[in-house]
Order: C-alpha cells, then structure tokens, then sequence
C-alpha cells in the first residue's frame, strides 16, 4: 500500500536525539525546547514560541489567553478539523461557521461581515491545505470591528501571504508538528505571537498556572500541554531542513499536474493565486458533478490497487458532536458539503517517491475510467 503521508527523518534528528540521552535531558526542560521556540519563531517572523504537545492544544492555549468565553461568538470555517470548533466549544463560547470558497477551498472572507454580531470576538482563519486565505479583507473586517485574528497555520509551515509568512499573521497563530506536517515532532505544535502578554499568559497556561513564587498555587484553572525535549530535538532538526522539504511538497504537486492536468472529471488544487503559491502540503482532489462515484467509492476503489487516499474535513455544521449540543441546527454551507461528499488527498508525504506518484495517478485514472 502506498501511504499517504511518509515523513523523512535523514538529517540529524539521531544525532540531537542521542544527545537528550545522554545528557538526561528529556523532560520539557530541556534545551531543544528553547531552541525549537525561538528558531520556529524566528523562520516565521514572530518574536514568541511557545511550544506544546500537538497543535489542538495549541488552539486551545490561544483561545484562553484571549479570554474568549460564555457570551463570546469566534467566526471560523465550516470546512475545517474539528480541533477548531472544539476549542471554541470547550471555553464555552459559541463558534460561527462561514462557507468556503469552491477555488482555494479556505473560508470564504465574503461571507464573514455578514456573520459578525455584537457578541463577536475573534475571527479563526484556517489556511486548508495548500493555499492561505486571503487575508487583507480579513484584516481589514479586524481593524474596523476590533475584532482578534486566530490563525490557525498547522497546515502551511513555510508558505508566505504576500511578502509575510504564514504564521504570523494572526494577534495569535498556531502550528501543528504532527508527522505529516513540514515540520514534526511526532506530535507536537506551538503558539505564535508577538504580544509578550499573550505570550506570557500561553506558558503559563501549558504549564497548569503555576505561582511563581509558591508553585503548587494556582490562581487559575490550565493544562499540562508542554513538549519534551526530545519532540523538540526532532523538530529542531527538521526545521533545519525545511526548504528543502517544501521544495519537495511542490515537486510533487507538479508531477501530480503533469499526470492529471488532462482528466475532466477532476478538479485539482489551484497552483497559485495573486497572493500566493500552492505549497501543496496534501495534493487533494474533487470530483466533478459528472463523476459517476463519489469520494468514499473512488477511494474504496484505489485502496483496492494499493494506493491509499483520504478523505477530506468533515463539516463542522454536520459534525454529530457539535450538533448533539443544539448547534447549527437548520445551517447548511453547500461548498463545504459538496468537499467532503467528492474531496480526497493522495499520497503526497515528503517521503512520496516519483515512482509512487507515478503509480497512485495511474490507479486514479484507471478508476474514473471505470476500472474498480
């Protein structure tokens, strides 16, 4: 079977590893820690990482250092992970869906005004897959209703808005280090800012609130979400390799285009737009209407020749748990659903060799042409 993610870990991931070991240093106080924050900080553009134990958390930390709670509205995107709404849920405040845009399948910035009532606090901009959103509209929707800007980035580490990195484009942003990430430490993620009160209140909500002169008092309620070091020391050493994994994710973007630029039942990613290229972190695909299978079939189908897919996001709207507690109740966003009934990725990891490329865009094409 053909994975859909590979990672490769052939810098000196053994190398920092091995130093942990042998220095005892494993815990989350050790120094690849540090290092990790501030050298991911700094290829972002930010002058404060706080690192934790994956990139949900993550989401969770920055909407607490916000103090988002009861009576607060967060706008986000239907189609997204449901990391995004749950941490909005969790602080007990209310998340706000907005339908994605059918070209770069990130939110739709059009419809977010329209969403905005008295009770908004925070716009959550997630940037799907290969392309971030468009984010001036957005900054501007920010400045004019003093609204907050959550970035979630855990899907483009190395992509750039513009002149500026994703990342560091929110009052808060987030990362994620999972293996399928341009950056992993197994799990992991960090919180971006350059707020050094935001920053502040993060570690000390990762780190359960400890008093800082008498530890074991907490003046509030927070997580044991730290990174160990030896998640940081893997991360450390992919990060010094990151261009040369991005460099890779496109290279089989443009082998997947050279391969499947021809089927007419397919619509591909976008390579670029005017604000960006496509760094293509899954190479995802959607069916055309005329298609006679949809996602769940067509991936049925090539699991049955050996090459494994995925399906897109789920809606938030149509997520039984976020329905069982009364929300979205009658909302529909039709693009979000249309991806998730005919989306899929294939096999795109880093670790993907032309050969399997190869391979899985044959099986695609033989199973739109009927061979199942």
């Amino acid at each position: 079977m053909i994975p859909v993610n590979r990672p490769l870990l052939e810098g000196n991931e053994k190398k920092y590893l091995n130093e942990c070991i042998d220095s005892g240093w494993i815990s989350s106080e050790g120094p690849f820690v540090k290092r990790l924050e501030a050298e991911f900080a700094a290829f972002v553009g930010r002058k404060h990482g706080i690192a934790v134990c994956n990139g949900s958390c993550a989401l969770d930390i920055a909407v607490a250092a916000l103090k988002i709670g009861p009576d607060d509205e967060v706008i986000l995107p239907s189609f997204t992970i449901i990391s995004c709404a749950a941490a909005i849920v969790r602080a007990g405040a209310t998340p706000v869906l907005v339908d994605c845009d059918p070209v770069t399948w990130n939110m739709d910035v059009r419809q977010v005004a329209a969403r905005i009532t008295a009770k908004t606090k925070a716009i959550m901009v997630v940037h799907i897959f290969g392309l971030p959103v468009d984010m001036d509209p957005i900054f501007a929707l920010a400045r004019e209703r003093g609204l907050q800007i959550i970035e979630d980035a855990a899907e483009q580490q190395g992509q750039q808005y513009k002149e500026r990195k994703v990342g560091s484009l929110g009052d808060i942003s987030t990362v994620s280090f999972y293996p399928n990430k341009h950056v992993t430490t197994g799990e992991g993620g960090m919180v971006l800012t350059d707020d050094p009160d935001l920053a502040e209140r993060c570690r000390a909500a990762r780190n359960l609130f400890f008093d800082k002169e008498r530890r074991y008092i907490h003046a509030e309620l927070g997580w044991n979400f730290r990174m160990s070091n030896l998640q940081a020391a893997v991360g450390v050493a992919q990060l010094e390799v990151i261009a040369r994994t991005i460099e890779k994710k496109r290279q089989i973007g443009r082998w997947y285009r050279e391969r499947l630029d021809s089927q007419p039942l397919l619509r591909l990613p976008e390579a670029k737009t005017d604000y960006a290229k496509n760094i293509y972190w899954v190479f995802g695909v959607v069916l055309a209407d005329e298609a006679p299978l949809d996602a769940a079939a067509a991936i049925a189908a090539l699991r049955r020749k050996g090459v494994d897919a995925r399906h897109f996001f789920w809606p938030m709207h149509k997520q039984p748990a976020l329905r069982d507690l009364g929300l979205f109740a009658g909302e529909s966003y039709p693009q979000s659903e249309r991806l998730a009934d005919r989306g899929f990725y294939l096999p795109s990891g880093v670790g993907s060799t032309k050969d399997e490329i190869d391979r899985s865009a044959t099986a695609l094409k033989d199973v739109l042409r009927g061979d199942l």
